[in-house]
């Protein structure tokens, strides 16, 4: 007997009436139509089914610490900096724990099963690698929670030496962290990120691990370390196992110089994630008019064959005010800003925070296939398009074949003389673009 049968599901490739069946955890099978014995049958009633969704690009370390020590009044990223320069002093381990917990908890509510979080090494008592660590294990069971090593000041930076925060990486790979992280925009001279690439992806080789860089979060089209980054990936043959994050300088190079950068990323088959929320908002601040949006160049990367993610980046934090955790807000931005509303680029921003996202973080076993673990959710939406449109209500979230989060059906009572009594904001069934007053019995 199966533990769960999901019926009546449409999938995001479009496939309808499909069933998929769960046994000790996993995607045992996934048919039109199947009906077989079960100890829980749900019919999904013809609403999209997805992988859970990933976040590729995430602070939680600081996350939740909105208004400590004070309000970033100005909304900018150096204020942000400097914020957090001030609340590192005051953090504590049982109050880094409780904040990422409780976002965790909220993740879960938005299907969000699996997050790349970076994690601050500069300051050596590593105080967050040892609580993100514990976090790390304490979700294990519901959420997978991918650490990323990152000298936020800077890896040669360190006040005592440039040696310093690359001690401390070391440690904090040393005691677990998954991921080498960097800023190589952020070191005092481009000739020291250059460096700081370099050393980062010589010691990524040497320990077998991935990288995920801060890279050219910037306006200045010079700011080029994704060439190098291209480059060492390349030398040192780290293919697949590199990613670049923001890369938003590229929006404001010049394209003849990006019709050769876009090879190059993909020769080393770099992964990109860009962030919309916080790029659109923190990048283009020194523009009056024409103002640049900031975000990379996503439709272009898609083009070349890059593999591109959207990460929610910040969540009411000393860089953002703003946010939930829901990666479709992520990707409605997404859409938005880089002018993706082809039918096919709409879908690739699904795509953005679901498949492509998990690729970065290497996930195994993930999707809605024969042998993948059953992790999914059902959405009140009938496709990747309309749940963009909706920041659709996660109806119900499965983990290994558990549900462990649900939300009632979003409908809003009318009163009106002659019209429906009740409307979820999406169009009828049976038109294209699809139910201003369908509900599911």
């Amino acid at each position: 007997m199966l533990d769960l049968l999901l019926k009546n599901a449409t999938l995001p490739d479009g496939r309808t009436s499909m069933s998929i069946a769960v046994r000790a955890g996993k995607i045992v099978e996934v048919a039109a139509g199947l009906d077989a014995p079960a100890q829980q049958v749900v019919d999904a009633q013809g609403l999209l089914l997805s992988p859970p969704f990933v976040d590729a690009h995430f602070h939680m370390d600081a996350t939740l610490s909105y208004g400590l020590p004070r309000v970033n009044q100005s909304g900018t990223l150096l204020e942000g900096i400097a914020l957090w320069g001030e609340l590192k002093p005051l953090l504590t381990q049982e109050a880094l724990i409780e904040r990422a917990l409780t976002y965790c908890d909220w993740a879960v509510a938005k299907g969000l099963l699996a997050i790349r979080s970076h994690v601050d090494i500069c300051d050596p008592r590593l105080l967050a690698v040892e609580a993100l660590l514990e976090v790390k294990r304490r979700v294990a069971p519901y959420l997978d929670l991918q650490l990323v090593a990152f000298p936020q000041d800077g890896l040669l930076r360190g006040p005592q030496g440039p040696e310093q925060h690359l001690s401390n990486l070391k440690r904090a790979l040393d005691m677990g962290v998954d991921v080498i992280g960097g800023i190589p925009h952020f070191e005092r001279t481009m000739a020291d990120g250059a460096l700081s690439v370099k050393l980062l992806c010589e010691l990524a080789a040497e320990r077998g691990l991935m990288v995920d860089m801060h890279c050219d979060e910037s306006d200045d089209p010079l700011s080029r370390h994704v060439e190098t980054l291209a480059f060492e990936t390349r030398r040192l043959g780290l293919h697949g196992r590199v990613t670049g994050s923001h890369l938003t300088s590229m929006h404001s190079m010049d394209n003849y110089y990006v019709s050769k950068l876009l090879p190059l990323m993909a020769e080393a088959q770099l992964r990109v994630v860009a962030n919309p929320l916080i790029n659109i908002t923190l990048q283009g601040r020194h523009d009056t008019y024409p103002k640049r949006r900031g975000l990379t160049r996503v439709p272009e990367l898609l083009a070349a064959g890059i593999n591109v993610a959207f990460g929610h980046d910040c969540v009411m934090d000393p860089w953002y005010s703003l946010g939930s955790g829901d990666m479709l807000e992520v990707a409605h931005m997404g859409l938005h800003v880089a002018q993706m509303t082809s039918q096919a680029a709409m879908h690739q921003c699904f795509d953005a925070v679901t498949v492509n996202a998990a690729r970065i973080l290497n996930l195994q076993d993930y999707g809605l296939e024969v042998g993948c673990n059953a992790d999914f959710c059902l959405l009140q939406a009938r496709n990747p398009v309309e749940a963009i449109r909706l920041r659709a209500t996660r109806l119900k979230v499965y983990r290994r074949g558990q549900l462990v989060a649900e939300t009632p059906l979003a409908t809003s009572q009318l009163l009106l003389s002659g019209r429906p009594t009740q409307t979820s904001l999406m169009l009828p069934a049976d038109q294209p673009h699809f139910t201003d007053s369908y509900l599911p019995a």
